[in-house]
Protein backbone atom coordinates (compact mmCIF):
# COMPACT_ATOMS: atom_id res chain seq x y z
CA UNK A 1 0.00 0.00 0.00
CA UNK A 2 1.19 3.56 -0.60
CA UNK A 3 2.96 5.18 2.33
CA UNK A 4 1.67 8.67 3.05
CA UNK A 5 4.45 11.25 3.21
CA UNK A 6 3.05 12.64 6.45
CA UNK A 7 2.09 16.07 7.71
CA UNK A 8 3.87 19.24 6.61
CA UNK A 9 7.32 19.71 8.07
CA UNK A 10 7.25 21.47 11.45
CA UNK A 11 9.23 24.63 11.81
CA UNK A 12 12.31 24.79 13.99
CA UNK A 13 11.87 25.48 17.71
CA UNK A 14 13.51 28.88 17.26
CA UNK A 15 10.55 30.09 15.18
CA UNK A 16 8.11 32.46 16.85
CA UNK A 17 4.48 31.34 16.50
CA UNK A 18 2.59 33.48 14.03
CA UNK A 19 5.65 34.51 12.01
CA UNK A 20 6.05 33.57 8.36
CA UNK A 21 9.71 32.51 8.48
CA UNK A 22 10.35 29.36 6.51
CA UNK A 23 12.73 26.69 7.83
CA UNK A 24 16.24 27.24 6.45
CA UNK A 25 17.80 24.15 4.86
CA UNK A 26 21.53 23.80 4.22
CA UNK A 27 22.03 21.37 1.34
CA UNK A 28 25.55 20.07 1.98
CA UNK A 29 27.42 17.97 -0.60
CA UNK A 30 30.76 17.05 -2.17
CA UNK A 31 33.34 15.98 0.39
CA UNK A 32 36.71 14.28 0.56
CA UNK A 33 35.73 10.76 -0.45
CA UNK A 34 35.91 9.06 -3.83
CA UNK A 35 32.14 9.45 -4.01
CA UNK A 36 32.44 13.24 -4.28
CA UNK A 37 30.83 13.51 -7.76
CA UNK A 38 27.94 11.21 -6.82
CA UNK A 39 27.25 13.43 -3.83
CA UNK A 40 27.14 16.44 -6.18
CA UNK A 41 24.71 14.66 -8.51
CA UNK A 42 22.50 13.78 -5.55
CA UNK A 43 22.52 17.44 -4.47
CA UNK A 44 21.41 18.51 -7.93
CA UNK A 45 18.33 16.33 -7.71
CA UNK A 46 17.45 17.55 -4.22
CA UNK A 47 17.96 21.22 -5.09
CA UNK A 48 15.54 20.80 -7.97
CA UNK A 49 12.94 19.06 -5.77
CA UNK A 50 12.94 21.40 -2.75
CA UNK A 51 9.80 23.49 -2.49
CA UNK A 52 11.09 27.07 -2.33
CA UNK A 53 7.72 28.31 -1.07
CA UNK A 54 8.19 26.21 2.08
CA UNK A 55 11.96 26.32 2.62
CA UNK A 56 14.81 28.79 2.35
CA UNK A 57 17.74 26.96 0.79
CA UNK A 58 21.46 27.44 1.27
CA UNK A 59 23.73 25.37 -1.00
CA UNK A 60 27.12 24.55 0.54
CA UNK A 61 29.76 22.41 -1.11
CA UNK A 62 32.76 20.70 0.45
CA UNK A 63 35.83 20.54 -1.78
CA UNK A 64 37.99 17.43 -2.03
CA UNK A 65 40.39 19.20 0.35
CA UNK A 66 37.63 19.61 2.94
CA UNK A 67 36.90 23.34 2.55
CA UNK A 68 33.25 24.36 3.05
CA UNK A 69 32.25 26.94 0.43
CA UNK A 70 29.13 28.66 -0.83
CA UNK A 71 27.97 26.74 -3.89
CA UNK A 72 25.73 27.43 -6.85
CA UNK A 73 22.07 26.78 -6.13
CA UNK A 74 21.65 25.42 -9.65
CA UNK A 75 20.52 21.79 -10.16
CA UNK A 76 21.94 21.65 -13.70
CA UNK A 77 25.40 22.61 -12.43
CA UNK A 78 25.56 19.38 -10.44
CA UNK A 79 24.19 16.90 -12.97
CA UNK A 80 26.18 14.08 -14.60
CA UNK A 81 26.11 14.99 -18.31
CA UNK A 82 27.72 12.91 -21.10
CA UNK A 83 29.92 11.13 -18.57
CA UNK A 84 31.17 14.39 -17.02
CA UNK A 85 31.26 14.08 -13.24
CA UNK A 86 30.47 17.29 -11.28
CA UNK A 87 32.98 18.71 -8.81
CA UNK A 88 32.91 21.29 -6.00
CA UNK A 89 35.61 23.88 -6.61
CA UNK A 90 36.91 26.47 -4.15
CA UNK A 91 34.82 29.64 -4.54
CA UNK A 92 36.91 31.51 -1.93
CA UNK A 93 33.70 32.03 0.05
CA UNK A 94 34.29 29.85 3.11
CA UNK A 95 31.29 28.81 5.21
CA UNK A 96 31.48 28.43 9.00
CA UNK A 97 28.99 26.57 11.17
CA UNK A 98 27.88 28.02 14.52
CA UNK A 99 30.82 27.86 16.89
CA UNK A 100 28.81 27.09 20.04
CA UNK A 101 25.42 25.74 21.08
CA UNK A 102 24.12 29.17 22.06
CA UNK A 103 24.41 30.69 18.59
CA UNK A 104 22.60 29.69 15.43
CA UNK A 105 24.07 31.86 12.69
CA UNK A 106 26.09 30.47 9.79
CA UNK A 107 28.83 32.82 8.54
CA UNK A 108 30.79 33.28 5.35
CA UNK A 109 34.41 34.44 5.12
CA UNK A 110 35.53 36.16 1.91
CA UNK A 111 39.04 37.47 1.16
CA UNK A 112 39.43 41.12 2.12
CA UNK A 113 35.96 41.40 3.64
CA UNK A 114 34.49 41.43 7.12
CA UNK A 115 32.82 38.08 7.98
CA UNK A 116 29.08 38.27 7.34
CA UNK A 117 26.18 36.25 8.63
CA UNK A 118 24.12 34.10 6.29
CA UNK A 119 21.38 33.68 8.89
CA UNK A 120 20.09 30.77 10.93
CA UNK A 121 20.10 27.24 9.55
CA UNK A 122 17.34 25.06 11.00
CA UNK A 123 18.40 21.76 9.44
CA UNK A 124 21.28 20.38 7.39
CA UNK A 125 20.65 17.92 4.57
CA UNK A 126 24.06 16.17 4.42
CA UNK A 127 24.12 14.52 1.00
CA UNK A 128 27.64 13.17 1.35
CA UNK A 129 28.53 9.60 0.49
CA UNK A 130 31.46 7.62 1.84
CA UNK A 131 34.18 8.53 4.37
CA UNK A 132 34.28 12.02 5.90
CA UNK A 133 30.56 12.49 5.38
CA UNK A 134 28.51 9.33 5.71
CA UNK A 135 30.66 7.64 8.35
CA UNK A 136 29.73 9.60 11.49
CA UNK A 137 32.47 12.23 11.25
CA UNK A 138 30.25 14.96 9.80
CA UNK A 139 27.38 13.90 12.04
CA UNK A 140 29.64 14.39 15.07
CA UNK A 141 30.53 17.89 13.90
CA UNK A 142 26.85 18.81 13.56
CA UNK A 143 26.10 17.31 16.98
CA UNK A 144 28.82 19.49 18.53
CA UNK A 145 27.13 22.56 17.10
CA UNK A 146 23.62 21.39 18.12
CA UNK A 147 22.49 21.59 14.50
CA UNK A 148 19.68 19.30 13.35
CA UNK A 149 20.38 17.14 10.31
CA UNK A 150 18.76 14.53 8.11
CA UNK A 151 19.72 10.88 8.52
CA UNK A 152 21.50 8.54 10.87
CA UNK A 153 23.43 9.70 13.94
CA UNK A 154 27.11 9.25 14.73
CA UNK A 155 27.16 5.58 15.73
CA UNK A 156 24.66 4.32 13.14
CA UNK A 157 26.50 6.21 10.41
CA UNK A 158 29.84 4.72 11.45
CA UNK A 159 28.44 1.19 11.68
CA UNK A 160 26.63 1.52 8.36
CA UNK A 161 29.80 2.71 6.63
CA UNK A 162 32.00 -0.13 7.89
CA UNK A 163 30.98 -3.42 6.25
CA UNK A 164 32.82 -5.38 8.96
CA UNK A 165 31.01 -3.69 11.87
CA UNK A 166 27.72 -3.63 9.96
CA UNK A 167 27.68 -7.36 9.35
CA UNK A 168 28.71 -8.03 12.94
CA UNK A 169 25.84 -5.90 14.29
CA UNK A 170 23.28 -7.39 11.89
CA UNK A 171 24.33 -10.94 12.70
CA UNK A 172 24.25 -10.09 16.41
CA UNK A 173 20.58 -9.16 16.00
CA UNK A 174 19.82 -12.49 14.38
CA UNK A 175 19.60 -11.20 10.83
CA UNK A 176 20.88 -13.45 8.02
CA UNK A 177 24.17 -12.29 6.46
CA UNK A 178 26.44 -14.05 3.99
CA UNK A 179 29.74 -15.66 4.97
CA UNK A 180 32.65 -13.19 5.09
CA UNK A 181 36.17 -12.69 6.38
CA UNK A 182 37.92 -9.47 7.44
CA UNK A 183 41.51 -8.62 6.57
CA UNK A 184 42.74 -6.05 9.06
CA UNK A 185 45.57 -3.70 8.00
CA UNK A 186 48.10 -5.18 10.43
CA UNK A 187 47.25 -8.71 9.30
CA UNK A 188 47.71 -7.82 5.64
CA UNK A 189 51.10 -6.24 6.40
CA UNK A 190 52.54 -9.15 8.34
CA UNK A 191 50.81 -12.02 6.55
CA UNK A 192 50.27 -11.48 2.81
CA UNK A 193 48.89 -15.01 2.57
CA UNK A 194 45.95 -14.13 4.84
CA UNK A 195 43.78 -13.20 1.87
CA UNK A 196 44.38 -16.56 0.25
CA UNK A 197 43.49 -18.31 3.50
CA UNK A 198 40.24 -16.33 3.68
CA UNK A 199 39.35 -17.45 0.17
CA UNK A 200 40.13 -21.06 0.99
CA UNK A 201 37.71 -20.86 3.91
CA UNK A 202 34.98 -19.20 1.84
CA UNK A 203 35.47 -20.85 -1.53
CA UNK A 204 35.45 -19.19 -4.95
CA UNK A 205 34.11 -16.94 -6.27
CA UNK A 206 34.40 -14.14 -3.72
CA UNK A 207 33.96 -10.38 -3.71
CA UNK A 208 36.84 -8.33 -2.32
CA UNK A 209 35.73 -4.95 -0.96
CA UNK A 210 37.12 -1.96 0.93
CA UNK A 211 35.44 -2.06 4.33
CA UNK A 212 34.56 1.65 4.29
CA UNK A 213 33.68 2.79 0.80
CA UNK A 214 30.50 3.01 -1.23
CA UNK A 215 29.19 3.33 -4.80
CA UNK A 216 30.93 0.00 -5.52
CA UNK A 217 34.33 1.72 -5.48
CA UNK A 218 37.26 -0.67 -5.15
CA UNK A 219 35.15 -3.83 -5.39
CA UNK A 220 36.37 -6.81 -7.42
CA UNK A 221 34.90 -10.20 -8.19
CA UNK A 222 37.54 -12.90 -7.83
CA UNK A 223 37.06 -16.19 -9.68
CA UNK A 224 40.62 -17.54 -9.39
CA UNK A 225 43.38 -17.23 -6.81
CA UNK A 226 45.56 -15.54 -9.42
CA UNK A 227 43.14 -12.59 -9.42
CA UNK A 228 43.26 -12.16 -5.65
CA UNK A 229 46.41 -9.97 -5.16
CA UNK A 230 45.20 -7.37 -7.65
CA UNK A 231 41.73 -7.34 -6.06
CA UNK A 232 43.17 -6.79 -2.58
CA UNK A 233 45.45 -4.03 -3.88
CA UNK A 234 42.47 -2.29 -5.50
CA UNK A 235 40.44 -2.49 -2.28
CA UNK A 236 43.35 -1.15 -0.21
CA UNK A 237 43.50 1.93 -2.47
CA UNK A 238 40.21 2.96 -0.88
CA UNK A 239 40.55 1.55 2.66
CA UNK A 240 43.33 -0.34 4.50
CA UNK A 241 40.71 -2.72 5.96
CA UNK A 242 39.36 -5.27 3.48
CA UNK A 243 36.28 -7.47 3.57
CA UNK A 244 36.12 -10.70 1.59
CA UNK A 245 32.60 -12.00 0.99
CA UNK A 246 31.48 -15.38 -0.28
CA UNK A 247 29.34 -15.05 -3.40
CA UNK A 248 25.64 -15.55 -2.68
CA UNK A 249 23.61 -17.11 -5.45
CA UNK A 250 20.47 -15.05 -5.76
CA UNK A 251 18.79 -11.93 -7.08
CA UNK A 252 19.98 -8.49 -5.90
CA UNK A 253 16.98 -6.81 -4.28
CA UNK A 254 16.86 -3.41 -2.58
CA UNK A 255 14.35 -1.86 -0.20
CA UNK A 256 13.97 1.72 0.96
CA UNK A 257 13.37 2.50 4.63
CA UNK A 258 11.98 5.74 6.03
CA UNK A 259 11.95 6.51 9.74
CA UNK A 260 8.63 6.65 11.56
CA UNK A 261 7.28 9.91 12.97
CA UNK A 262 7.55 10.27 16.72
CA UNK A 263 9.42 6.99 17.14
CA UNK A 264 6.85 4.94 15.21
CA UNK A 265 7.79 1.79 13.30
CA UNK A 266 10.00 2.42 10.24
CA UNK A 267 8.21 2.50 6.91
CA UNK A 268 9.40 0.43 3.96
CA UNK A 269 9.04 0.81 0.22
CA UNK A 270 8.16 -1.82 -2.31
CA UNK A 271 11.41 -3.62 -3.18
CA UNK A 272 13.33 -2.96 -6.40
CA UNK A 273 15.71 -5.13 -8.38
CA UNK A 274 18.97 -4.26 -10.12
CA UNK A 275 19.47 -6.25 -13.33
CA UNK A 276 22.80 -5.92 -15.17
CA UNK A 277 22.00 -6.69 -18.81
CA UNK A 278 25.36 -6.30 -20.55
CA UNK A 279 28.32 -4.01 -21.08
CA UNK A 280 30.81 -6.53 -19.71
CA UNK A 281 29.77 -5.89 -16.10
CA UNK A 282 29.99 -9.00 -13.93
CA UNK A 283 28.21 -7.14 -11.12
CA UNK A 284 26.67 -3.73 -10.35
CA UNK A 285 29.93 -1.76 -10.28
CA UNK A 286 30.59 2.00 -10.32
CA UNK A 287 30.48 2.33 -14.11
CA UNK A 288 27.26 0.34 -14.35
CA UNK A 289 25.66 2.53 -11.67
CA UNK A 290 26.58 5.95 -13.01
CA UNK A 291 28.21 5.86 -16.44
CA UNK A 292 26.69 2.93 -18.35
CA UNK A 293 23.01 3.02 -17.43
CA UNK A 294 22.07 1.58 -20.83
CA UNK A 295 23.26 -1.83 -19.66
CA UNK A 296 21.42 -1.75 -16.33
CA UNK A 297 17.72 -2.18 -15.67
CA UNK A 298 16.10 -1.07 -12.41
CA UNK A 299 12.80 -2.86 -11.87
CA UNK A 300 10.46 -1.16 -9.40
CA UNK A 301 8.66 -2.93 -7.91
CA UNK A 302 10.64 -6.17 -8.16
CA UNK A 303 8.81 -9.18 -9.53
CA UNK A 304 8.64 -11.25 -6.34
CA UNK A 305 5.96 -13.44 -4.76
CA UNK A 306 3.91 -11.47 -2.21
CA UNK A 307 5.30 -13.46 0.73
CA UNK A 308 8.89 -12.79 -0.36
CA UNK A 309 8.14 -9.09 -0.87
CA UNK A 310 6.80 -8.91 2.67
CA UNK A 311 9.84 -10.76 4.03
CA UNK A 312 12.23 -8.35 2.27
CA UNK A 313 10.39 -5.41 3.82
CA UNK A 314 10.45 -7.00 7.28
CA UNK A 315 14.18 -7.67 7.06
CA UNK A 316 14.87 -4.14 5.81
CA UNK A 317 12.99 -2.58 8.73
CA UNK A 318 14.74 -4.90 11.20
CA UNK A 319 18.18 -4.00 9.77
CA UNK A 320 17.33 -0.29 10.02
CA UNK A 321 16.50 -0.63 13.70
CA UNK A 322 19.38 -3.01 14.48
CA UNK A 323 21.93 -0.46 13.28
CA UNK A 324 20.06 2.38 15.02
CA UNK A 325 19.31 4.34 11.86
CA UNK A 326 17.23 7.49 11.67
CA UNK A 327 15.65 9.22 8.71
CA UNK A 328 16.46 7.00 5.77
CA UNK A 329 18.39 3.97 4.60
CA UNK A 330 18.49 1.57 1.70
CA UNK A 331 18.87 -2.09 2.60
CA UNK A 332 20.34 -4.38 -0.04
CA UNK A 333 19.58 -8.10 0.15
CA UNK A 334 19.89 -11.27 -1.88
CA UNK A 335 16.85 -13.45 -2.50
CA UNK A 336 18.08 -17.01 -3.06
CA UNK A 337 16.44 -19.59 -5.35
CA UNK A 338 14.88 -21.02 -2.16
CA UNK A 339 13.34 -17.59 -1.42
CA UNK A 340 15.61 -16.97 1.57
CA UNK A 341 16.43 -13.31 2.23
CA UNK A 342 20.09 -12.60 3.05
CA UNK A 343 21.22 -9.08 3.99
CA UNK A 344 24.10 -7.74 1.93
CA UNK A 345 24.43 -4.25 3.41
CA UNK A 346 22.69 -1.12 4.65
CA UNK A 347 23.36 2.30 3.16
CA UNK A 348 22.56 5.18 5.51
CA UNK A 349 22.77 7.87 2.79
CA UNK A 350 21.81 6.15 -0.47
CA UNK A 351 22.11 7.74 -3.88
CA UNK A 352 19.32 10.27 -4.11
CA UNK A 353 19.13 11.53 -7.67
CA UNK A 354 15.62 11.23 -9.16
CA UNK A 355 16.91 8.19 -11.08
CA UNK A 356 18.48 6.44 -8.08
CA UNK A 357 16.89 3.28 -6.74
CA UNK A 358 15.92 4.73 -3.35
CA UNK A 359 13.56 7.46 -4.63
CA UNK A 360 12.35 5.22 -7.46
CA UNK A 361 11.25 2.57 -4.98
CA UNK A 362 9.34 5.17 -3.00
CA UNK A 363 7.80 6.49 -6.21
CA UNK A 364 6.50 2.97 -6.89
CA UNK A 365 5.14 2.93 -3.33
CA UNK A 366 3.22 6.16 -3.80
CA UNK A 367 5.60 8.84 -2.51
CA UNK A 368 6.95 11.33 -5.05
CA UNK A 369 10.52 12.62 -5.03
CA UNK A 370 9.57 16.09 -3.65
CA UNK A 371 7.32 14.47 -1.01
CA UNK A 372 10.19 12.21 0.02
CA UNK A 373 12.58 15.13 0.45
CA UNK A 374 9.93 16.98 2.43
CA UNK A 375 9.32 14.01 4.72
CA UNK A 376 13.03 13.62 5.46
CA UNK A 377 13.23 17.26 6.48
CA UNK A 378 10.15 16.82 8.67
CA UNK A 379 11.77 13.86 10.45
CA UNK A 380 14.96 15.87 11.03
CA UNK A 381 13.13 18.93 12.32
CA UNK A 382 11.23 16.90 14.91
CA UNK A 383 14.33 15.26 16.39
CA UNK A 384 15.80 16.76 19.56
CA UNK A 385 19.25 18.32 19.69
CA UNK A 386 21.84 17.55 22.33
CA UNK A 387 22.40 14.10 23.84
CA UNK A 388 19.91 11.63 22.38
Amino acid sequence: MPVAPGAPAPRGPEDVPGTARRPRVMVLFGGRSGEHPISCATAGGVLRALDRTRYDVLAVGITREGRWVLAEDDPDRWAIVDGRLPEVTDTARQVLLPQSTDERAVRVLEPGRVPRELGTVDVVLPLLHGPFGEDGTLQGLLELADVRYVGAGVLASAVGMDKHMMKTVLAGHGLPVGAFRVLLPAVLRRDPAAAEQAVKELGLPVFVKPARAGSSLGISRVDTLEELPAAVAEAVRHDPKVVVEAAVVGREIECGVLGGRGGATPRTSLPGEVVVTGGGHTFYDFRAKYLDEGNVRLDCPADLPPAVTERVREVAAAAFEAVGCEGLARVDVFVTPEDEVVVNEINTMPGFTPFSMYPRMWQATGVTYPELVDELLALALERPTGLR
